[in-house]
């Protein structure tokens, strides 16, 4: 369904402006009434506004002070030239060691003999770092390089310069004369060495410094062959000490051994609880083999009963007689002969003879014997097996009460068994533990016996000779002195002009307090298409009252429709506004009653009447896609939604220009709608004229805002409110007057706001 709504004929309908004028499509200027004259103000200062930073001002001041910021910094460059120049350089020289847990696969326990063991984490190589720098380790090396010998690192053997014996004496200093030879050496040690994991890798570097390049080198090298003596030796030392262990163990757990194995021989002589074969007692032997006995007599009986029972049956019925046992035997194969034989002869007789002649019926009556001999050997064969079942049953009654004799005694030793598997246990626990013991102890002993036990590590690059000093760094020393003294001279030249920038000035007292007049709230001129005719406009407007009285009605209408919708909460969160006349008055209205409603809400503007010059004058992007694009999937829902420049609004046209009308008739178009709903207090649907809408979009709970034509009589409006609650909406509210804009009388090119 769509709606068609009435309006005039053109003759009829005055021309409508496009421009705006209502005072939501426009800013509002607020003026003050003129203040009297005061007196002229002297000239002002040439300074920068008050909060802001005068760079000119800033810039001569830094220029007339030059010689307080060049001086300084030559000074600097001079002094630090000389210091790099007098200090003695040190040359460093760096050897590399990989963690990397080396160890030879057949030395390893006998639980690890997988290829891959577990790779070291940070944690071990770090603390690898901290073995490089242990205090054992520093002692070898000073002793082994005699470095206790020279001056560079004992300076009491060159004497202490006169500076450091004044520090000492304030006590910022320590004095050397009570440090004892080796912390002395020890200071000078550690000062010059660096150790450190690189990042990411199992790779300990060493750096060694020192005046001699030669030393610097050796003493590198030194640290990363001592580092591998060092772990070497402590892992013979752990083998020793582990062999020493084992072996008072191991004399120990042999007595014990003995002495578990001598109780469980005693305790089973004793309970009578011998071993018979496949490891088990010989009561529970015994009781197995009578069981195997006991279950095939109870299956020979159950046999022999039932074959017996079968061949009596056969027998009773008077069925031939089909039974394995009877068919087997040596009498029953011979009559059987005998009687193929006698049928033979029978039916070649019957041939040439009646029934009635003697040889017919010696021949039947040879037949019958040979039947009742049959019949007589089944029931031997029958009470044969009888026979047979009451034996197996006999048998069977003598091996279940032996059973039964055999259960009583084996109940009775349960408890003398579970003593003996006790012993057993623990006998067998010591001489587990025993066996462990000897392999550790002979795997302890041949590491001990191995001279060149594998390290944790390896050295992959060795320290050389370097003739490039590494201390002091000239170049970045100088030019960091050069720099601060550079820095701080100018920052010291700005921070005393800001702070005289910065001073409060005393008020001038020629200006004279402006008397406060009655504000007045002016709508400003429509912008023109020409720049320099906005300039040359007034300023000020004519008061609202005197020139404008239908603009201050109609935005005290819409006032109280926008305090109605506010009112009404859920109720009124789908607003539509339509009507009878220009689209571009109800945009306006709609634009006017929507910015009401922002001020104490979340509100959207839904363009659906056409891409209106005005939604796109007071967008803050006019470039923004609208509904058409969100419906072909060229824009999001993100992407469509612009600000209002004047208010809190948000906007949401119909599409670019040009786009094809169509689209809005999208099932699509309804849950662009509700998402809407879901996220804004109030969603106002600009719906125009609505010639070609589909009326579930409009009216799905919703209420309606109608703007009529000026010239619309009372009953055609009244009609229209009918017809528009009769279609589905909950409410129609009707404006008394139509938007300012319908009574502009010439239109302009140009809509601005």
């Amino acid at each position: 369904m769509r709606f068609v709504f009435w309006r005039k004929s053109g003759k009829e309908t005055a021309k409508i402006a496009p421009e705006v004028s209502s005072s939501a499509a426009r800013p509002v200027a607020i003026a003050a009434a003129p203040a009297p004259a005061a007196a002229p103000a002297p000239d002002p200062l040439p300074t920068a506004p008050l909060g802001d930073i005068d760079v000119r001002a800033i810039m001569q001041a830094l220029g007339r002070r030059k010689h307080l910021i060049i001086g300084p910094t030559l000074l600097a460059l001079v002094i630090s030239l000389a210091i790099v120049n007098m200090i003695t350089p040190r040359y460093k020289s760096e050897a590399r060691i990989l963690v990397d847990g080396r160890e030879n696969v057949f030395l390893r326990p006998n639980g690890e003999r997988n290829e891959e063991r577990t790779a070291l984490d940070p944690e071990a190589v770090t603390s690898q770092v901290q073995l490089l720098l242990s205090r054992d380790l520093a002692l070898e090396i000073i002793k082994k390089n005699k470095l206790a010998e020279r001056p560079e690192f004992d300076p009491v053997l060159q004497g202490l310069s006169p500076l450091k014996s004044l520090l000492a004496l304030i006590g910022i200093g320590r004095d050397p004369f009570s440090m004892t030879p080796e912390e002395r050496v020890l200071d000078s040690y550690f000062d010059r060495l660096t150790a450190y994991a690189v990042d990411k890798s199992r790779v300990v570097v060493v750096e060694f410094q020192s005046r001699d390049p030669e030393l610097a080198a050796r003493v590198a090298n030194s640290i990363a062959d001592g580092y591998l003596v060092l772990q070497q030796g402590a892992r013979q030392e752990q083998a020793r000490s582990a062999g020493q262990w084992l072996s008072g163990e191991i004399d120990n757990l042999r007595k014990k051994v003995a002495e578990a194995e001598s109780k469980v021989e005693d305790f089973r002589s004793k309970s009578s609880l011998f071993i018979g074969t496949n490891n088990t007692s010989l009561s529970n032997q015994q009781m197995g083999e009578f069981n195997t006995q006991l279950n095939n007599a109870r299956a020979l009986k159950s046999d022999a009963e039932s074959k017996a029972r079968l061949i009596r049956e056969m027998l009773q019925s008077g069925k031939p007689i089909e039974a394995s046992e009877v068919l087997n035997s040596e009498l029953t194969r011979r009559l059987s002969e005998q009687r193929v034989t006698l049928r033979a002869q029978l039916a070649e007789q019957s041939s040439t003879l009646l029934d009635g002649h003697p040889r017919i019926k010696e021949l039947r009556a040879q037949l019958g014997d040979l039947d009742r001999q049959l019949r007589e050997e089944a029931g031997k064969i029958s009470r044969s097996l009888d026979n047979d079942a009451r034996i197996a049953g006999g048998r069977v009654e003598g091996l279940s009460a032996s059973l039964e004799q055999l259960k009583k005694q084996a109940s009775s030793s349960n408890g003398q068994d579970v003593q003996l598997r006790a012993l057993e246990r623990e006998a067998k626990a010591q001489r587990d533990l025993l066996e462990s013991y000897l392999a550790k102890f002979r795997e302890a002993t041949t590491r001990e016996s191995i001279d060149a036990a594998p390290a944790d590590g390896r050295i992959i690059s060795r320290a050389i000779v370097s003739n490039t000093p590494a201390y002091p760094k000239k170049l970045p020393i100088v030019l960091i002195a050069t720099l601060a003294t550079l820095l701080l001279t100018s920052g010291s030249i700005v921070t005393g002009e800001l702070l005289r920038l910065s001073a409060p000035r005393p008020a001038l007292a020629s200006f004279e307090p402006v008397t406060s007049q009655p504000v007045r709230i002016e709508p400003i001129a429509p912008m023109a298409a020409v720049a320099p005719a906005a300039a040359a406009a007034p300023p000020l407007a004519p008061s609202l009252p005197d020139t404008h009285p239908e603009l201050s009605s109609a935005v005290g209408e819409l006032e109280k429709v926008a305090e109605e919708l506010r009112a009404a909460g859920e109720a009124a969160r789908k607003i539509t506004v339509l009507g009878t006349g220009q689209n571009e008055s109800v945009t306006l209205t709609a634009l006017t009653l929507a910015r009401l409603l922002a001020r104490s809400a979340k509100v959207v503007l839904v363009d659906l009447s056409a891409s209106s010059p005005t939604i796109d004058a007071v967008s803050d992007d006019p470039t923004t896609p609208g509904l058409a694009e969100l419906m072909q999937g060229e824009a999001s829902f993100g992407e469509i939604i612009s600000k209002d420049r004047l208010s809190r609004l948000h906007l949401v046209s119909a599409g670019k220009p040009g786009f094809d009308r169509a689209l809005l008739l999208s099932p699509r178009l309804n849950l662009a709608l509700d998402a809407l709903l879901r996220v804004y207090d109030h969603v106002l649907l600009d719906a125009g004229t609505a010639t070609d809408l589909p009326a579930e979009l409009l009216t799905a709970q919703a209420r309606a805002v109608l703007v009529p034509e000026p010239s619309m009589s009372a009953e055609a409006r009244l009609e229209m409110c009918q017809q528009l609650e009769s279609v589905g909406f909950a409410k129609v509210i009707l404006l008394e007057r139509a938007s300012p804009q319908d009574n502009q009388a010439e239109p302009s090119g140009t809509v601005a706001a």
